[in-house]
Order: C-alpha cells, then structure tokens, then sequence
C-alpha cells in the first residue's frame, strides 16, 4: 500500500525538485531558470547537509510538491532561523494542505534541534494566496524589507 508523507529528499528525488524550481521561478516571477545550474545547486545542496535540506511531499507515490530550508546563524539569539524556500506544490494538488503538511514536518524537525529559533520565508509582494496560507500556519510579516545585489556569477 502506497502512504501520502511528507520526507526528507534524496538524490533520487533531484530531477523532480528541479522540475519544480524551473516551474516555481517561470510561474512566479516570469524567470527561465537555466537547466544545467539548478540541477547543479540541487544536488549539491541534497549531497552536503551543512547547506540546508528539501523535504518532498508524497501522494499515491508521487512527488507532488517540496520545499528548501537553509540555515541562518542569528548572534542575537544565539540560534538559527530555518529559512524555507522554494516551496512548489503542483497546480492539482494545491489548496489541499501539502504545504500545511510540508511545513508541520518543518516544524518537528525544529523542535528536535534546539539551535533552531525560528522560521522565516520571503514571498513575493503580489502573491496573496501564499500570504494567506503562511498566515494561517501562524505566520506574521516583519517589518523588513529585502535587498539584494547579485554578483556577475549570478
């Protein structure tokens, strides 16, 4: 018998994950990202732990979403924020709880670890569904704003 779960991802889940990313990165901010890097970072980050971790979620067998969590060292409170990123649920099985289920197993797995201090996730400005999902998980928005500037590897 084939169980729904939500897991802790394995190399052999890779090219699933970089489906997802490449699908995440066009459909939330109009980005193609390219093929042979994301397949890179996911491997590397899967094959060295130190980098952070994807879990993937399981219905009937099949990948149907996932989600990265890297580590942020905080000096402040002497512990780690777990920053979730690259969450992608495929289309058809979306408002039916696998984030929910992605982010209780986030949420565990923290308990577990006594560095961990928090969460934090970044979301686009535009994307009022996954506010409202990640408020209703107990989620609040900060009053940061995010900056970035890319080097010419980028």
């Amino acid at each position: 018998m084939i169980h729904d779960m939500t897991r802790a991802a394995t190399l052999e889940d890779s090219e699933a994950i970089q489906a997802f990313n490449i699908a995440m990165a066009l459909e939330t901010e109009g980005k193609s990202l390219c093929p042979e890097t994301i397949s890179g970072g996911v491997r590397a980050l899967i094959e060295d732990p130190s980098k952070g971790f994807y879990l993937v979620a399981e219905r009937k067998g099949a990948i149907v979403g996932s989600l990265l969590v890297t580590k942020e060292w905080s000096d402040w409170r002497n512990g780690s924020f777990w920053w979730i990123q690259s969450v992608y649920v495929k289309s058809a099985y979306r408002r039916q709880g696998i984030y929910r289920d992605m982010y209780r197993r986030v949420k565990q797995m923290a308990r577990a670890d006594k560095q961990v201090c928090g969460f934090r996730l970044y979301v686009e400005k535009e994307n009022r569904a996954a506010q409202q999902t990640y408020e209703r998980l107990g989620m609040q928005e900060t009053h940061y704003k995010m900056y970035e500037e890319l080097t010419d590897r980028a």
